[in-house]
């Protein structure tokens, strides 16, 4: 199960409520949804200052072997401002090379260029769009992650609604 490596949730500061729902799911036993999250690694306080935030930014996600990017309006412009804590961890994972599924919090399927961020779109990055569900971001880690460096796959990909269908969803 791939999403048991470490994962990277980036997202805009306005999205946390949704990462918190996702640290719960992985907390539920009664939910299969596990993931070692990435964020438990150099822990910056808010006194911190930008420039020694970004560098553990950066070392939580040298260790990281995936990401989820919450999509949203706010992660869209946020990731695609330059000058944000999300637009630095956009381009770490591009950087980094790191295979990315953007979560679509406003629960849709296939791809929604409104909430990807634009360096990811505009290198095309290949990256598996999913709706904010722990079963489909699951399997997504487990087929999308695992299969990315050996896909010769650029841009934005989701799945086919028979693979909703396939995990009950």
């Amino acid at each position: 199960m791939s999403y048991r490596n470490k994962t990277y949730v980036a997202f805009a500061s306005e999205d946390i409520h949704c990462y918190r729902l996702m640290e719960a799911w992985r907390d539920n036993k009664k939910i299969d949804f596990n993931f070692f999250d990435a964020h438990d690694l150099f822990i910056s306080r808010d006194t911190s200052k930008p420039e020694t935030i970004k560098s553990n930014l950066r070392q939580r996600m040298k260790n990281a072997k995936q990401v989820v990017l919450l999509g949203s309006n706010a992660g869209r412009r946020k990731g695609s401002d330059g000058e944000s804590f999300l637009a630095h961890e956009i381009m770490v994972a591009i950087e980094f090379d790191l295979p990315i599924v953007i979560a679509n919090l406003d629960g849709g399927r296939e791809i929604d260029r409104t909430v990807i961020p634009r360096p990811l779109l505009d290198v095309g990055h290949y990256t598996m769009s999913v709706s904010f569900q722990p079963k489909i971001i699951a399997y997504a880690l487990d087929n999308y992650a695992v299969n990315y460096a050996t896909a010769n796959k650029s841009g934005p990909y989701y799945y086919k609604s028979s693979v909703y269908a396939g995990l009950d969803l």
